[in-house]
């Protein structure tokens, strides 16, 4: 599982204080492309030179408000690996309560937009992940 906290910054919310729901989404991707460099060795700035990995599908359901000062510890396991496919949970919680549920599943595209196989190496890297998921 990778870990990674996020400060809710007063960008990330409305003028009530409080995270305008897309912000999370922008959290959300902000962690994927942490994952990818810390944990997969494969940073966004290299991969996306070539290729691409635009989200297919994403699920997600908001539990509770955060404030601007909020700490929130972003979670995120690898649940399917698929050919061309990477599926994940991401869960969001700020001093144990739940702030966001998320599952969603990325392709793996070439220049031209077309789905396309994983490298063998980074196929392998995120298999290795799956492996580490507990249900």
């Amino acid at each position: 599982m990778f870990e990674m906290q996020q400060k809710v910054l007063f960008k990330h919310c409305d003028p009530a204080g409080i995270v305008f729901f897309p912000r999370y989404f922008e959290m959300m991707n902000d962690c994927v492309e942490a994952f990818f460099d810390q944990v997969l060795g494969t940073p966004f700035e290299t991969l996306l030179l070539t290729h691409g990995v635009p989200t297919a599908a994403i699920s997600t359901r908001f539990t509770a408000p955060s404030r601007h000062g909020d700490l929130l510890v972003l979670k995120l396991q690898t649940t399917k690996v698929g050919r061309t496919s990477w599926q994940y949970q991401l869960t969001a919680t700020c001093n144990g309560t739940s702030r966001f549920e998320t599952e969603a599943t990325i392709v793996h595209v070439d220049a031209a937009g077309k789905t396309t196989p994983w490298p063998d190496t980074l196929h392998h890297k995120l298999k290795t992940n799956e492996a580490q998921h507990v249900p």
